[in-house]
């Protein structure tokens, strides 16, 4: 079954509340123009409302999520990734939340009730929840333990669960300790295991049935959708036949890492669903930091780009909780390289964006700050985060709140994600973007401010630079307002490494 943005996803991403701003212009009769379209003449341009941005809050805790979803939905973002919210093992690492135990709703990030409060109070503020779904494996762990709720497990033993009696793991029998060594054999892949983590047989019926069981109880908790964690080592039948009777409304995103050279491809998986292309971080890393800032623009939509999902399937990010560990992507630490690499994918065309939201960290394998019995301490994003905060391990680096990535989410979500209006423009190592009379965006990938008079496209007037920041409640804007010429021109100073960035839901008083 093609799942794609579901219908109830979609309603909570769709016509819901922007950034506080000055009073909005009259409806436009019939309703907003779609994305990228000018009003009817002498008729002033309204915000889409369109609220399309994902942000994965890794390792964040149901109780903060909750507490924080108003603030997200005021930002214009339409939905939350969560961390795997069953029971898994014990240990302070960050991984330990990816070796499941049991499919009870209980771990260190919160209880079962904690977690169904945080849907539906989210739910409230305009903002849909997206749980991480390890199916693919159990634990690595060769010992028996004890998971975080109590249940007893050995490696291939899960009493009342699975048992490797009954057929329900693989043992490849390919390589030694049944590990892949290989990910040009897709059977390896597919078959073998993936760091010891005891591989579930998901092309058995029975494993299938209980998979279900458990995507169905997420859902009975109010879930929009679920992220499919590790589906490159199951088959796309496999990930199809384990959401087959999740809601029809339900969102499925397989994340499908893309290698040179490998047979498993993405887009082997979107008749699952939808994808996340992890190649379009890799490639705006090295563009933001070289410059050439429209190349970031042209990813996945220019001839030749047929290392890329199609735009209608695919989810795109700068990073996330694995990349962020590595050195292929971009990462909190590369600070306004990292910011301006945000606000390119929120002004892109090419797919949806999920952006990125962690903690400090030193010790790759380091998990969240946590008590004495391991539970994770809440979240909470200190006043003036931004790419210039000097992180400490440990402490949360609220990437979603920084000013220039903040800024151009509320920008995406007035303007809308495509239109057949929709223009970009290069001059140098600066590119700008219009949409129509709803928005105007342009970056500078100069090392030095860059000051220049540009056509725009939005009605004459003054506009906050929502790059600096949304505006506040009362419409004051966090940085400069900009005028509108008669003849739809600014002349602005594009700070270095940054942006500017208009819209009609920001208009500043004056």
């Amino acid at each position: 079954m093609l799942r794609r943005l579901g219908v109830g996803l979609a309603a909570l991403v769709a016509v819901v509340g922007l950034v506080a701003c000055t009073p909005a212009s009259p409806a436009v009769p019939g309703g907003p123009s779609a994305p990228g379209e000018t009003s009817e003449p002498g008729t002033p341009a309204e915000p889409v409302a369109s609220k399309d941005v994902g942000v994965q809050l890794f390792q964040w805790t149901w109780d903060a999520i909750a507490a924080e979803c108003p603030a997200l939905g005021e930002a214009g973002y339409g939905w939350v990734l969560t961390s795997p919210p069953q029971e898994h093992i014990l240990g302070d690492a960050w991984w330990t939340a990816y070796q499941p135990v049991s499919y009870r709703i209980d771990s260190r990030l919160g209880t079962r009730e904690e977690f169904a409060a945080m849907t539906a109070a989210c739910a409230d503020a305009g903002v849909a929840i997206v749980a991480d779904a390890v199916v693919n494996h159990m634990t690595g762990q060769d010992s028996s333990g004890v998971g975080w709720a109590g249940s007893r497990y050995d490696h291939y033993d899960y009493p009342g669960l699975w048992s490797d009696v009954e057929g329900h793991f693989h043992h490849c029998g390919l390589t030694e300790n049944d590990d892949i060594q290989s990910y040009t054999s897709a059977v390896q892949v597919r078959t073998c295991e993936l760091v010891n983590l005891a591989d579930l047989a998901t092309e058995s019926e029975p494993v299938r049935a209980r998979l279900r069981e458990y995507l169905a109880d997420l859902a009975s908790l109010g879930i929009a959708g679920v992220r499919i964690d590790a589906a490159k080592h199951m088959t796309s039948a496999d990930v199809e036949a384990i959401t087959a009777d999740l809601p029809e409304d339900l969102l499925v995103i397989s994340e499908v890492i893309r290698g040179p050279q490998e047979p498993i491809r993405p887009e082997d998986y979107t008749d699952a669903g939808d994808v996340f292309e992890f190649a379009w971080g890799r490639d705006v890393a090295g563009i933001v930091q070289g410059g050439a800032l429209r190349l970031a623009l042209e990813l996945g939509s220019y001839e030749g780009s047929a290392t890329y999902l199609p735009s209608d399937a695919a989810w795109i990010f700068v990073d996330n909780h694995d990349t962020e560990r590595g050195d292929q992507t971009l990462s909190y630490e590369d600070g306004q390289d990292y910011a301006l690499a945000n606000a390119l994918m929120l002004a892109a065309e090419y797919g949806r964006p999920v952006v990125y939201s962690g903690y400090a960290f030193s010790d790759r394998d380091a998990g969240p700050v946590q008590d004495a019995d391991g539970a994770v301490l809440d979240a909470a994003c200190a006043p003036g985060v931004g790419p210039e905060t000097a992180d400490d391990d440990g402490s949360w680096v609220c990437q979603h709140r920084w000013p220039l990535i903040e800024g151009m989410v509320g920008w995406r979500a007035a303007v809308g994600p495509v239109g057949d209006g929709a223009t970009t423009s290069v001059d140098g190592r600066v590119v700008t973007v219009g949409r129509g009379q709803r928005g105007w965006f342009a970056a500078s990938g100069n090392l030095d401010a860059t000051t220049g008079r540009y056509r725009t496209g939005l009605e004459p007037g003054l506009y906050c630079d929502v790059a600096a920041g949304p505006p506040t409640p009362e419409g004051e804007c966090a940085g400069q307002a900009v005028e509108v010429d008669a003849e739809g021109f600014v002349e602005v100073t594009i700070p270095a490494k940054s942006a500017v960035a208009l819209h009609v839901g920001a208009r500043a008083a004056g």
